[in-house]
């Protein structure tokens, strides 16, 4: 293929009418100062899209455009083009054809650009139009760094001999950055941080050593090693957390940042001893990432509507429920940042504090010195809040100081593992709560779950088995409306799992004056029956039903939510 000739991105914007020229002024003007791509800045003010820009750049050139969401990538092909390079000239080698390697670039008139992935690739090459942000992403899975743990779980091996971790020589070296415990660790994170990853499951076995990394809810293998370099592994993460690395035979919680591709991560990580070694599990908690805003979390436009009204009230308790990994410290802090104002006092009760907020005091529980849930929130009483976020309703004592602070004018948020938000009530009458208390108290409870997303990329129609079909009968879905019901076949892009990213499933009980009356009746069964009915058609299950036939989720999916709302 020839050279592409240079365009003027912004005129021709103008000519295809995408933009008007006070737009393409006004970005050029902020491109000028920021220096970055016309086509960034015009993105990122929302005047145009990255595939409008990128479609009207293949017309333009008369080249492809491909959509890479919808493209099976082969890191044997992109691996052509190293990630340094693929990442600096913003393109992805993608596939053989005609003799030549097709090449996605974001700007293919970048003539430098051009010139030098030849040269590197030592091919002919043609090239097509991708989005930079699709190809961030298909850089990230394209790259993923399995055969270089691999390796350098061996080299550590190898480095170790035959014998177990020498404790003294490594923690005299553990500070060194060549050395290959640490060359592995830091790869690990790199790589669970590109493919989305939640967790790290580090599990020594009977002769091997299993790696597991949690995403979208679900673990996979990431790879399995010599079970000799556990404990090197163990020993630096507890160095890196300043745990005692003398103790190996009681759990150990602790914590540290890493900085992974100019992105900061909080690690929290728990030890325990178990029969081969000990086991780590890290949560990767991402700054920045792992903020989202009230209104990306899913929620119904009118449940959404209803809880900002309810979340700047003065005083009562908002109630989030729901298992753990169901998402309920995501919405409290959502629904936090919403309220977090200059004339607002915010403090949280946490174990741990998961996601740092600017200008909200957090406290972190800590039992080993008696800074219990309890201790903490009498202590916090005294400092003037207007908001409190306490992270779990643990006990009855941390139950009935929130329900105090509730009806002594402060707003109370807090989590409660419950099934659903009816049951929510009975669990704290069970913890000793008086009735009439937690009755004229709560403001409204959230149940919530977290349902596996459909892969964009490869689903495809889905056709009940029989037993799918009989349980969606039972819900109120006749075979008339199995038609749009789809599922992931599994590709590059959802590491073959079918699925890629999770979304929130809601059902809200407001309690009103109704509601209140019937939480004080003496029978249990008359307030289930009242918000059975002020929920009907919008219970969890029945939001699961809805993403279900609009086909974002699977029958297998909805099936699993229905099971534990069951239990």
């Amino acid at each position: 293929m020839a050279r592409p000739e240079k365009v003027r991105l912004g005129d021709l914007l103008v000519q295809q009418n995408l933009i008007s020229q006070d737009q393409l002024k006004f970005a050029l003007e902020q491109q000028k100062r920021s220096g970055r791509k016309l086509g960034r800045v015009l993105a990122d003010n929302a005047f145009v899209t990255e595939e409008q820009i990128s479609e009207t750049l293949a017309k333009q050139l008369n080249i492809s455009y491909i959509n890479l969401k919808h493209y099976n990538i082969h890191p044997e092909q992109v691996r052509l083009l190293p990630e340094n390079q693929a990442r600096r000239f913003r393109a992805i080698a993608l596939e053989e054809r005609n003799g030549m390697l097709l090449v996605g670039m974001v700007d293919p008139t970048d003539l430098f650009a051009f010139d030098e992935i030849a040269r590197i690739v030592r091919r002919d090459i043609d090239v097509a139009v991708v989005t930079e942000g699709q190809l961030l992403e298909s850089i990230d899975r394209g790259y993923r760094r399995t055969e270089e743990i691999t390796g350098l779980a061996r080299e550590l091996s190898e480095d170790l001999g035959d014998t177990y971790v020498d404790f003294g020589r490594l923690t005299a070296t553990a500070g060194l950055e060549e050395a290959p415990v640490v060359k592995l660790l830091q790869t690990m994170f790199d790589d669970a941080t590109q493919i989305r990853a939640s967790d790290i499951h580090i599990e020594p076995q009977e002769g091997k050593l299993m790696i597991r990394f949690r995403i979208d809810g679900l673990l996979h293998l990431q790879m399995e090693a010599d079970n000799k370099i556990a404990p090197a592994l163990v020993l630096r993460l507890k160095l890196m957390s300043g745990l005692d690395i003398s103790e190996k035979r009681l759990p150990q919680d602790g914590r540290f940042h890493v900085r992974v591709r100019d992105q900061g991560v909080d690690v929290r990580i728990a030890t325990c001893p178990m029969q081969y070694g000990e086991a780590v599990v890290m949560r990767l908690l991402r700054q920045g990432g792992g903020m989202i805003g009230l209104d990306k979390l899913g929620m119904p436009a009118e449940m959404l509507k209803r809880f900002r009204e309810i979340i700047r009230r003065s005083n009562g308790m908002v109630l989030v429920t729901g298992p753990t990994g169901s998402g309920k410290t995501t919405t409290l802090y959502a629904a936090l940042a919403e309220i977090n104002t200059i004339e607002q006092k915010i403090i949280t009760v946490e174990d741990p504090v998961e996601y740092r907020l600017p200008g909200i005091n957090q406290v972190q529980v800590n039992e080993k010195i008696d800074l219990t849930f309890s201790r903490i929130l009498r202590s916090t009483l005294r400092q003037d809040p207007d908001v409190i976020l306490v992270g779990e309703m643990r006990d009855a004592e941390t139950a009935q100081i929130g329900l105090r602070a509730a009806m002594t004018g402060h707003l109370v948020f807090s989590t409660l593992h419950t099934r659903d938000a009816a049951g929510t009530l009975f669990r704290l009458v069970d913890m000793g709560m008086p009735r009439a208390i937690v009755a004229s108290s709560l403001q409204v409870i959230i149940a919530q779950r977290l349902l596996r997303r459909i892969c964009g990329s490869c689903s495809e129609v889905h056709l009940p088995t029989p037993q799918e079909g009989e349980w969606l009968k039972t819900k109120g879905v006749p075979p008339d409306q199995w038609g749009g019901l789809l599922q992931g076949r599994g590709c590059s892009n959802c590491n073959g799992t079918g699925y890629r990213g999770r979304m929130g499933v809601y059902e809200m009980l407001e309690m009103g004056h109704e509601m209140v009356e019937a939480a004080a009746h003496e029978s249990p069964a008359h307030f289930m029956q009242m918000a059975r009915q002020h929920m009907h058609g919008e219970s969890i299950l029945d939001r699961a039903l809805e993403q279900l036939k609009q086909g974002k989720t699977t029958v297998a999916e909805v099936m699993r939510i229905s099971n534990q709302l069951e239990d």
